[in-house]
């Protein structure tokens, strides 16, 4: 019997439109449905960090760190226009304390009981030296200790705070990030469907037999595969149970993170490392050129099907957070949007959901026949040695495997040097000279070498079609139609850009009319 694929994934995050692309650029027949949206999910609502995750050695997760680490400068190549390095001060000042129950925080209070909890100086920097070598830096500068009462970085934050340290880390669009994973996986021969919901897979001797369901027509097929893989993120487990219905000792840890965006707080573009009296930390950093963006909370969220916000207890703790470190006192109306995702973390019993690991668990279920490969957890920054990590468990049933490939390999519009983005900027301005700086810098940061495209031959905002608002222009959308699986307004100006934030209800309105009156136009054809 023909099947239809050697590998069929549920779930269209940013683990699974990964292992998509990885194992199409091998040679497998590679299928993959998301109920909704792209990155509709926990893919969308990260703190937008490439980051080895500081925090983490705290919890002596030197492992997932150092691999976290390795992957910042690996990923930063591959797409210099969505990720891009950033500079982080952490200021300091005694009355900075751990979170109780880490590894850390227990040993040192065995070993020093009377600190009491505190992080000391020497253990911050100390941590930061493993934070600078652990993973083989060769792009990123390291750390330095900067004078808080002299220069703008000191200037938004309080008096008390004199001294700081600045490390690197480096920020990524998250969402363009699954959308350019997915569209290189088809561009490999990988079959992408959107608004597709897995509504049974059923093993039928050596393969999956599995039933699709079109979101918008309710219409039905089926399709066979001989491998299934479960991304399925927040729903990982209620597929085994209700989709595959497969029995599983394993289980998964629901946290909500919730965000806070406000007006611009400061005039620099670094970014800040705070760090709470409760043990815990947020960041505070530069956001689509004028907001800030806080976040972010770690809180139970027990319903995967409930839809994440963040509450107003979330919001004010942030509020609070941050007022204790900013001059500027923050209230509730200084936040402009809002936003929360859920982190499916593989349970390990941990007793807080801060303390709960963030590394990645692959479990293979092949009982009863066909293999399926369920992904529990993960992180954005290790998502592509995710993937690496799932093909070696997949390899077994697939001999002759090729070798990873995806290690620098760019994705869409990403050819171009780490160092390039600005010679792309005028390179567009003097192609387009209508574009100024800000508009121009935009279409870069979102489609690196492909801005050219969208632009075309235009010699005014005219000749790139009707006028959305935010710059927002036809030729940009159609291009979101045609290459990223875009299919309603909030796909584009909340997922493929945030030009939500600048463009009015009414204005969102006409975008999604006309997006859909353009999706019929184009079906009728």
């Amino acid at each position: 019997m023909a099947l239809d694929y050697d590998l069929f994934i549920i779930g269209g995050g940013i683990n699974g439109c990964g292992i998509a692309r990885d194992a199409a650029g091998r040679g497998l027949r590679v299928g993959l449905a998301e109920k909704d949206d792209l990155a509709q999910a926990t893919s969308s609502a990260s703190t937008k960090l490439f980051h080895g995750g500081l925090r983490y050695l705290e919890y002596f997760e030197f492992r997932l760190v150092r691999e976290a680490l390795i992957e910042r400068e690996t990923l930063l190549r591959a797409m210099p226009h969505i990720s891009w390095p950033m500079r982080f001060v952490l200021p300091y000042h005694e009355d900075m304390r751990f979170e109780n129950s880490t590894p850390t925080s227990r040993l040192l209070s065995a070993v020093m009981p009377w600190m009491k909890g505190r992080r000391p100086a020497w253990l911050i920097r100390l941590g930061l030296f493993m934070y600078d070598n652990l993973g083989g830096r060769k792009i990123l500068p390291g750390t330095r200790t900067i004078d808080l009462t002299q220069g703008a970085e000191g200037a938004p934050l309080k008096d008390k705070f004199t001294k700081a340290y600045e490390y690197s880390d480096c920020w990524v669009e998250d969402s363009r990030l699954v959308a350019l994973n997915a569209r290189d996986a088809e561009a490999r021969g990988a079959q992408i469907d959107t608004r597709t919901r897995v509504v049974a897979a059923d093993r039928v001797d050596d393969h999956w037999q599995i039933t699709l369901e079109d979101a918008d027509t309710g219409a039905s097929r089926t399709v066979t595969a001989r491998m299934l893989v479960n991304t399925g993120g927040p729903w990982v487990k209620q597929i085994i149970e209700n989709v595959a219905r497969v029995n599983t000792p394993e289980s998964i840890r629901l946290v909500r993170g919730s965000h806070i965006v406000t007006r611009r707080l400061y005039d620099h573009e670094k970014c800040y490392f705070f760090q709470g009296t409760d043990g815990r930390i947020i960041f505070a950093i530069p956001y689509e050129t004028d907001y800030t963006l806080i976040g972010t909370t770690d809180a139970e969220h027990t319903d995967p099907s409930a839809r994440p916000v963040c509450t107003d207890a979330e919001r004010d703790y942030l509020i609070d957070f941050a007022n204790g470190y900013f001059k500027h006192t923050l209230t509730a109306e200084d936040v402009v949007w809002t936003y929360s995702g859920v982190r499916p973390l593989y349970d390990d019993g941990a007793t807080s959901a801060t303390a709960a690991t963030r590394d990645y668990v692959l479990k293979v279920n092949e009982a009863g026949g066909a293999p399926m490969l369920n992904v529990f957890g993960g992180k954005i920054t290790t998502y592509r040695r995710l993937a690496e990590s799932a093909l070696r468990k997949i390899e077994p049933f697939f001999p002759d495997l090729p070798d990873a490939w995806t290690a620098g390999v760019p994705l869409p519009g990403g050819d171009f040097p780490v160092d390039g983005v600005r010679n792309l900027i005028d390179a567009l301005k003097q192609r387009a000279p209508f574009l100024d700086d800000r508009w121009a810098k935009r279409l870069v940061r979102a489609y690196g070498t492909e801005a050219a495209d969208i632009v075309g031959s235009a010699r005014s905002p005219a000749d790139l079609g009707r006028d959305f608002g935010a710059t927002l222009t036809e030729a940009e959308v159609r291009h979101l139609m045609r290459h990223e699986y875009a299919r309603r307004a909030e796909d584009v100006v909340w997922r493929r850009s945030k030009l939500g934030l600048r463009m009015s209800a009414d204005e969102i309105a006409a975008l999604d009319a006309w997006m859909q009156d353009a999706s019929q136009a184009a079906a009728a054809e």
